[in-house]
């Protein structure tokens, strides 16, 4: 990769108090209540992972001795979560994360925000990087009176803002005791203004914590470090949260526009106490990285017709007639270097063609007694329609062609 990542895995399996720990997922988080759980024959209490990270903590705990600083790898697997399903989200899919242990300033935020612009402008996505810091909004409820016990529950409230609305979001914190000043405070500072400059202007003036001017300071400094790469893509979000509890600073999602994907393609954060909290010490060990869901960006390519391809095959035989005459046709093909697949059942044209049709094959090859005799095929482009009787070879060079 361009970015200087290297690749590790971890464990699909963890102990269950491992993924459900207060410092991974958070209490009232989606992944904790959506973790699956199970027992091994020693009666241990396991569970699949949610995501990455976790795991990824784990990992760096436990050899933190034997790695060299900034520690920059990527990691590619499936996570597990049993929720509700639709387009692009599944109870098993795949994520790809890169992420920087070592580093506690706020160039590595900027590096892996980056390597996301980076790498969703080369899948040709229009696309919008929203950022916030987990210390502003802090910081905000702090402002507000929130105890600090009761913060991450408001969070995982505020982070619905974009699913329930605004309205939504009120009608929950009052269900949760809260009184029309607290919850008027805490929105009208997460409301964006007419720029990220305006915006940050805004809460400069009114934010009081000390945590929260951090927040804000960090921001400023990582629009700073973009600019510099030449990241055009991130706006500030003030309402952005993320439902995970282990975030500890800048947080980040990424959203694509003209889609029916309403939920983020992408998402992370930094997490620089997760690491120390596996090892139970409070010093911290700087962290920060980005999960994408490759289903996602899947489904969103398909919607985009920028996938077509629903098989690997290149061509499909139809035998008419005759069957094991065009073994010698296909092998022919395949030590060309050409992929094919042929008509196993003998079935008629029409379900051939349905067949070839639904796999998305690109071009089929109509074999028969008189093609046979003649050392030739009828060779159909099925985006085009356009049938030739060609050569074997005068075949491979229009296949390839494509």
């Amino acid at each position: 990769m361009f970015f200087g990542f290297s690749p590790i895995e971890t464990p699909i399996i963890e102990r269950y108090e491992t993924l459900t720990a207060k410092f991974a997922a958070g209490e009232e988080s989606d992944a904790m209540k959506e973790t699956f759980k199970f027992q091994d024959q020693g009666e241990r209490s396991l569970g699949l992972r949610f995501d990455l990270t976790v795991p990824f903590s784990r990992f760096i705990a436990m050899n933190k001795s034997a790695l060299k600083m900034p520690f920059k790898k990527y990691i590619v697997g499936e996570v597990f979560r049993d929720g509700p399903l639709k387009a692009g989200r599944y109870r098993q899919f795949t994520q790809f994360d890169p992420d920087i242990v070592g580093c506690k300033e706020m160039v590595a935020d900027a590096e892996v925000i980056s390597l996301a612009d980076y790498a969703f402008r080369k899948l040709g996505f229009e696309f919008e990087i929203e950022l916030n810091n987990k210390k502003l909004l802090i910081g905000i409820l702090e402002d507000a009176g929130i105890d600090v016990a009761e913060r991450f529950s408001v969070l995982v409230s505020v982070d619905k803002l974009k699913k329930i609305g605004e309205q939504g979001v009120r009608r929950e914190l009052k269900e949760k005791k809260y009184d029309d000043k607290e919850i008027n405070f805490i929105l009208n500072l997460l409301k964006k203004e007419s720029s990220n400059e305006e915006t940050l202007e805004k809460l400069k003036k009114n934010v009081k914590s000390f945590e929260g001017q951090e927040g804000i300071k960090e921001i400023e400094e990582i629009f700073n470090y973009l600019k510099k790469f030449g990241v055009k893509s991130v706006v500030f979000e003030p309402s952005l949260a993320r439902g995970l509890g282990y975030y500890t600073g800048p947080i980040f999602e990424v959203f694509l526009k003209n889609s029916s994907m309403t939920g983020s393609a992408a998402g992370g954060g930094r997490f620089d106490k997760m690491i120390g909290d596996f090892l139970e010490t409070t010093e911290e060990y700087p962290a920060v990285g980005f999960s994408f869901g490759v289903e996602v960006l899947f489904e969103a390519y398909k919607e985009k017709n920028k996938i077509e391809k629903r098989t690997v095959t290149e061509l499909y035989v139809i035998p008419i007639g005759v069957f094991e005459e065009c073994f010698d046709i296909v092998s022919s093909f395949r030590q060309k270097g050409v992929k094919v697949d042929f008509d196993l059942l003998r079935r008629g044209v029409s379900k051939n063609l349905n067949y070839a049709n639904a796999y998305g094959i690109p071009f089929v090859a109509f074999i028969g007694s008189t093609e046979l005799e003649q050392g030739k095929l009828k060779l159909k482009n099925m985006k085009t329609g356009e049938e030739k009787l060609v050569s074997v070879d005068e075949a491979i060079n229009q296949i390839k062609s494509i």
